[in-house]
C-alpha cells in the first residue's frame, strides 16, 4: 500500500550500510509489523519521518526556511536573478502554482503518515524508557508537521477574531483507525481543533521523550522550545513563558554568528534539521532560494530590503552576519549572507536552524508583554540584547515602544530563517514593503506588491488542486 512505500523511501534516505538495507527487507514486503521489531528499526522509522520534514524545509527552490521571508518585507526580488518564486513574492499564487503550494502539503502529510505508522506499531516494543522515547519523538513530529500545515494553509488563532472557527487542516492520527489508507478522504477541522490536538500531542510527547536525543531529534528541551512558539501562536501567553523557562540552551554570542550560519558551531541551536554534505548528494542547498554561485560571482535571487537593512545599527553584529555585498553584472546588492554555504563554500548547503534559543527568549518577551508584564518583558528582551552588543544593547522602553523593540529585535534576529511572514500573519498586521529598489543604494526596481492588507485571503496558501481532485472533501480556502 502507499503508506508503506512512503516509509520505505524515507528510510532509504537515512540508511547507507548493507546491514541496514538488509533490515529493510521485511518492510519492503509491505508489513510494518514485521519491520518494526527493535528500538533500532523504530528509530529508523522516526528518522524517516524527520527526513520528510527536512525535504520541505530544505528544498533548493521552495524551502520553508526561506519562502516566508520572500513573502514578507525582509527582501526584494533581484531583477538580475532568475525571478524564481515570483508568484509568491508578488502574491499571485493559486492552487495550480508549482513549488510551496504542493511541496509543503504533501511532504508534511508524508511526515505525519510516517510518524503514525511508527505510533501504530509501538506495542511491538516492551514498556520502558526506550519505548517511551520512540513514541515521544513520533508524537512530536506528528504535532510539529501539523503545526506547519496549519500555519501555512489556515489562519493562526491570534490572527483575527474569527480565526479559531475558520477552516484548519485535517489532523490525522493513527489512533483514529486506518486513516492512513490511500483511499481515505480526510476533512478539514477548525483552527481551534487543530491547535488543541497539536498541543495535546506535544504535551504528551514531553512526558515520554528522552533528554539526550541530540539536536537533530526531538527531546525534552526542543519540545519545550516548540511549545513556547505554539503557545504564543495560540495566545496561551503564560504557558509560552513557562515553556520558554524550561529551555536550557544558551543564546549564541554576537561574535559567533558567522560561525553559526556557516555550520562551524551549533551554539544557540535548540532543534536543527542537519545536512551532512560529506555524505549526501541530494539537492538540499536551501540557500539557492537567495543566491546562486558560479565562476562569475554570486547571482542573487532576493536581496535585503534597503530600508530594513539600514534600520539596523552598524554596531549590531546581526547586521554583518546577514549581509554581504553581492556583485553581478556591474551592480552591487545587499545580498543575503545567511545560508550562503558552509565555511569556505558558496553552495547554499547549510543546516536548517528550525529553532534557536534566541527565538525562545523573544517568544517569552512577547508573551510577557501581552500579559502586561512589561518590566519582565524588558528584562527578557535585554537578555538577548546583552549578547547583541553595541547599538542593539539594553534599552529602557515602555508601552508601545517596548512592543516595537521586541518585534524589531525579532525581525533582525530571525531574518531569512522562515519567520517573518508568520509573525506578520499571526499578529494580524498589514504587510508593508518599502518602495526602495533592489540595488544596494535603494535604486532599481521597487516591489510590485508593496501592501497586502491583514484581511487578505492570500495569507493562507491555497490547497493544491491535485489534492482537491482526489479529495473534494478537503475544502479550498476562501478566495481561490
Amino acid at each position: 500500500m502507499k503508506k508503506y512505500l512512503i516509509i520505505l523511501i524515507t528510510l532509504f534516505f537515512v540508511t547507507s550500510c548493507n546491514d541496514e538495507i538488509e533490515d529493510l527487507k521485511p518492510f519492503s514486503q509491505g508489513d510494518p509489523s514485521t519491520f518494526f521489531n527493535s528500538v533500532r528499526t523504530f528509530q529508523l522509522g522516526v528518522d524517516g519521518a524527520l527526513q520528510q520534514m527536512r525535504l520541505y524545509y530544505e528544498d533548493a527552490g521552495s524551502g520553508l526556511q526561506g519562502i516566508p521571508d520572500i513573502l514578507s518585507d525582509n527582501v526584494i526580488i533581484s531583477r538580475s536573478g532568475r525571478l524564481s518564486n515570483r508568484d509568491y513574492y508578488e502574491y499571485t499564487y493559486n492552487p495550480n502554482t508549482l513549488g510551496p503550494v504542493s511541496l509543503y502539503f504533501y511532504k508534511a502529510y508524508n511526515s505525519i503518515r510516517t510518524a503514525n505508522t511508527v505510533i501504530k506499531q509501538i506495542d511491538n516494543l516492551p514498556a520502558g524508557e526506550d519505548r517511551d522515547n520512540i513514541l515521544g519523538q513520533a508524537l512530536a513530529i506528528r504535532a510539529y508537521a501539523h503545526f506547519d500545515l496549519a500555519r501555512i494553509y489556515a489562519k493562526i488563532p491570534t490572527q483575527s477574531d474569527d480565526a479559531n472557527g475558520s477552516l484548519g487542516v485535517a489532523y490525522i492520527k493513527a489512533e483514529d483507525g486506518d486513516t492512513e489508507d490511500e483511499l481515505a478522504k480526510p476533512k478539514r477541522e477548525t483552527v481551534a481543533a487543530n491547535y488543541t490536538e497539536i498541543i495535546e500531542d506535544l504535551e504528551k510527547a514531553l512526558t515520554l521523550v528522552g533528554v539526550d536525543n541530540g539536536l537533530e531529534r526531538f527531546n525534552k528541551n526542543s519540545i519545550n522550545g516548540i511549545l513556547s512558539r505554539v503557545y504564543l501562536y495560540n495566545g496561551d501567553y503564560q504557558k509560552a513563558i513557562d515553556a520558554a523557562d524550561k529551555v536550557t540552551t544558551k543564546i549564541i554570542k554576537g561574535d559567533k554568528l558567522d560561525d553559526l550560519y556557516t555550520d562551524v558551531t551549533q551554539d544557540g541551536i535548540v532543534f536543527t534539521l542537519a545536512i551532512n554534505s560529506a555524505t549526501e548528494t541530494r539537492n538540499n542547498n536551501v540557500g539557492v532560494l537567495y543566491n546562486q554561485s558560479n565562476d562569475d560571482g554570486v547571482r542573487s535571487e532576493y536581496v535585503i530590503d534597503h530600508e530594513f537593512y539600514n534600520s539596523i545599527p552598524d554596531t549590531d553584529p546581526r547586521k554583518a552576519a546577514m549581509r554581504f555585498v553581492g556583485k553581478w553584472e556591474g551592480n552591487d546588492y545587499n545580498a543575503v549572507k545567511k545560508f550562503l554555504g558552509e565555511a569556505g563554500e558558496n553552495n547554499g548547503r547549510v543546516d536548517i536552524k528550525v529553532l534557536r534559543a534566541a527565538e525562545v527568549i523573544l517568544n517569552k518577551a512577547e508573551a510577557q508583554y501581552e500579559l502586561g508584564k512589561t518590566t519582565e518583558a524588558l528584562a527578557t528582551l535585554d537578555l538577548l540584547r546583552a549578547e547583541r552588543n553595541g547599538g542593539a544593547g539594553a534599552g529602557g522602553e515602555t508601552g508601545a515602544a517596548l512592543e516595537d523593540a521586541i518585534q524589531f529585535n525579532r525581525r533582525i534576529e530571525l531574518a531569512f530563517e522562515g519567520h517573518r511572514f508568520f509573525d506578520i500573519k499571526r499578529r494580524g498586521e498589514d504587510l508593508n514593503r518599502s518602495n526602495k529598489g533592489d540595488l544596494i543604494d535603494g535604486t532599481g526596481t521597487p516591489p510590485v506588491a508593496q501592501t497586502v492588507s491583514a484581511g487578505n485571503f492570500r495569507f493562507q496558501l491555497p490547497i493544491p488542486i491535485s489534492e482537491r481532485n482526489v479529495n473534494p472533501d478537503f475544502n479550498q480556502n476562501p478566495g481561490y
